[in-house]
């Protein structure tokens, strides 16, 4: 049994939730200052502040789903953990889409969602097209959590 392709499987598992909920982190963090100053101007606007704010903590989501998706197939929850280096490395790199594309785009979406608060605050009738901004950037995201599931299906169905 070669015990460094458990390794870097779960590196690659890792890495994706830590990457990705890293980047939601900070940029919930980054949508929730911006937020904060435009609710204490007009606390009415707190429903649609926090959805705008809540936009950057999908990824964080989508890279929790990869590191569960990956640790089930490599039974780490259960199962058998024979996973040679060839495949552990397969499962690394499927990985990587989501940590990586998680963490920018988390970040790229926290700007974009504060600066669609600064024309919530402006123009609160815009409030659909203020949403608009961000989940552009959503669009991304969605897209690296897609590679990184047709990825690890794909490499679950290798024998190596």
């Amino acid at each position: 049994m070669d015990k460094f392709g458990i390794v870097l499987a779960l590196l690659g598992a890792a890495l994706a939730a830590l990457c990705a909920g890293l980047g939601s982190a900070r940029g919930v963090g980054l949508a929730g200052e911006a937020g904060a100053g435009v609710v204490t101007e007009d606390p009415a606007k707190f429903g649609k502040v926090l959805i705008l704010q809540l936009l950057p903590g999908t990824q964080g989501i989508y890279g929790l789903l990869i590191a569960f998706i990956t640790l089930s197939q490599i039974g780490v929850l259960g199962g058998s953990s024979d996973i040679s280096l060839a495949k552990g490395l397969l499962y690394l790199a499927a990985c990587l889409p989501m940590a990586i594309v998680g963490y920018g785009s988390a970040i790229a979406q926290a700007k974009a969602s504060v600066a669609s608060m600064g024309l919530l605050a402006k123009r609160p009738e815009a409030f659909g097209k203020a949403m608009i901004f961000p989940a552009m950037v959503e669009t991304y995201a969605i897209l690296a959590l897609l590679i990184s599931m047709l990825a690890l299906n794909g490499v679950a169905g290798i024998t190596i």
